[in-house]
């Protein structure tokens, strides 16, 4: 265990402001990727990580990384890290606490005298957020080869791909058809907790299990504008009623499925599009976008089995047709590293703090470095829940108490197998 007074609650509380500080001052907290803001981000980490004795690079993916070398040549790195990227209107912890606790945890191990075997590397991923381009996790999915040439010939509104955007950030884009590293052996994210779960348990601690899948469905329906007045109710073909049963059903049925011991399942319908959208036409078009998140992929296909059929009902109550059942996106649950989970859970024990498992309904960057090493996260409570949002807040002894379990679940990944 590293010397509790390694961890230094006000160091770490004072990088959380002064990188919150960076923003657009008529939206606070804002500074999107890519973005000149975003950039002077990037230089103010670069100086805190050197000041910490890290050696600073961007890597092929557009990531800042922070390096210390290890005592043992070819023992392999372990990494920890986040991101700095917000939405607009954002807080001043999602990604950004798990980026300045594992510089806060990489301080501690220095400041502690304990040399470490293995490379220790603090990484500011790219693009976390979903970006301009219409793509979320752009450096982590960079670094673990799942970054298409599609994907990087993505065009921004304002007619910058990803490729030269990634390029702008001081990466090489053209190196990016396969995965980056084969010498990590360990990845740790802190995150705030983005949900209640920790708050209403009374813990400080979450380990999280697994990251659920995110698959997003898009629904249409069509029927016939009519006059609102004078068309007979019985003879009408509108395709908002039909809309309005499906909304209704998918929260019906992801609450059951949730309540019947299926795991982590969510279900939104956070896309509502009505054409023509008069007050005195009946719709003669509605449209639905459908956010479902599972933590047990044969989940899934039950809740689209099930959706899919409800809209054959809806089309057919309300006189209408189902003109489109899309997948727009889809990915798969990532099952967190059990070692990994179980060394979290060791380190949170050792440090007498209360901790539950978990699943994440939020994607992030470890998502996607689990698909080249073993990745694992830690969680820590938020205020209400409240993220993506300028009263997301997280106290600091909660921030504090996730560095040092962080810190300490490094340090024996060190020193175990």
């Amino acid at each position: 265990m590293i010397p509790s007074a390694c961890v230094r609650p006000g160091r770490l509380w004072d990088d959380l402001m002064a990188l919150a500080a960076i923003t657009d001052p008529a939206r606070p907290y804002t500074r999107r990727s890519f973005s000149d803001r975003f950039l002077a981000g990037r230089d103010w980490l670069r100086a805190r990580f050197a000041q910490a004795g890290l050696d600073c690079r961007i890597d092929d993916a557009g990531n800042l990384i922070g390096r210390r070398a290890g005592t043992r040549p070819g023992a392999g790195t372990l990494m920890a890290g986040s991101h700095s990227d917000s939405v607009p209107d954002g807080g001043r912890f999602d990604g950004m606490l798990g980026v300045l606790a594992a510089l806060e945890a990489a301080r501690a191990l220095a400041e502690s005298g304990l040399a470490l075997d293995h490379d220790l590397e603090v990484v500011d991923f790219l693009a976390e957020e979903p970006s301009e381009f219409g793509l979320s996790c752009i450096g982590s999915r960079g670094l673990s080869g799942a970054l298409s040439a599609g994907q990087r010939a993505l065009v921004a509104p304002w007619g910058e791909s990803l490729a030269d955007a990634i390029a702008r950030m001081g990466g090489d884009p053209a190196r990016l058809d396969g995965p980056r590293r084969d010498d990590i052996r360990a990845f740790l994210e802190l995150h705030i907790e983005q949900g209640t779960v920790l708050e209403r348990a009374g813990r400080p601690i979450g380990v999280v299990q697994a990251i659920a899948g995110v698959t997003r469905v898009e629904i249409r329906f069509a029927g016939r504008a009519d006059h609102a007045g004078t068309t007979p109710m019985d003879h009408r073909q509108d395709a908002a009623v039909a809309a309005a049963a499906i909304i209704g059903f998918v929260s019906e049925r992801a609450g059951a499925l949730a309540a019947s011991g299926s795991g982590h399942v969510t279900a939104t319908c956070g896309v509502v599009d009505i054409a023509p959208n008069a007050a005195n036409v009946v719709p003669r078009a509605a449209r639905l976008v459908v956010d479902i998140r599972v933590s047990h992929r044969p989940v899934l296909q039950t809740l689209l089995d099930a959706l899919r059929a409800a809209c054959d009902r809806a089309a057919d109550r309300a006189r209408a047709r189902l003109a489109a059942f899309t997948i727009l996106s889809d990915s798969h649950p990532v099952a967190c590293d059990p070692a990994l989970a179980a060394r979290i859970a060791a380190a949170a024990d050792g440090l007498g703090l209360a901790h539950c498992a978990m699943v994440s309904g939020a994607g992030h960057d470890a998502a996607f470095v689990a698909r080249l090493a073993p990745a694992a996260m830690i969680f820590v409570p938020c205020r209400d829940g409240r993220s993506h949002d300028p009263a997301e807040w997280c106290a600091p002894d909660d921030a504090a108490r996730g560095a040092r379990v962080l810190a300490d679940t490094m340090l024996a990944c060190d020193r175990g197998p």
